[in-house]
């Protein structure tokens, strides 16, 4: 009985501590697309992709942030090196630049190059494993 009951604690306790570990949270994952005022491509990917991309499976996983290539640069977000061109889309993990895509290369290839991204990219608990879209 004593072993049981014993039993039961220890696998409660590992199970506790599985979801409070740290490594166990979730990353906050975004796509941060800089742009700027007259940009042809960031009005082109606005057009073709900007409408649907937060119903897509990718929008759900990274949530598009737009900054303005001119503007002051946000205290929560740290990237690796400068930005050459517009659009640059920049994956976020908890504010850190993870990967980016420099340029606007068309729908046909966008959704590829976001997807390698994402998929180097850890995943939280409760999202699913898999190719992506």
């Amino acid at each position: 009985m004593f072993a049981g009951k014993l039993l039961k604690a220890i696998v409660f306790s590992c199970l506790l501590a599985a979801t409070c570990w740290p490594g166990s949270v979730r990353a906050e994952t975004q796509l941060l697309m800089v742009e700027q005022e007259g940009c042809e491509w960031c009005d082109a990917w606005n057009r073709e992709i900007g409408e649907v991309y937060h119903k897509t499976d990718e929008g759900k996983r990274a949530p598009l942030r737009r900054q303005d290539l001119f503007a002051a640069w946000p205290d929560d977000v740290t990237i690796r090196g400068q930005i050459h061109f517009t659009p640059t889309f920049i994956l976020l993990v908890d504010g850190r630049e993870a990967g980016r895509i420099e340029g606007y290369p068309g729908e046909n290839f966008f959704w590829p190059l976001l997807a390698q991204l994402l998929n180097r990219t850890p995943r939280g608990p409760d999202t699913k494993e898999g190719n992506g879209s």
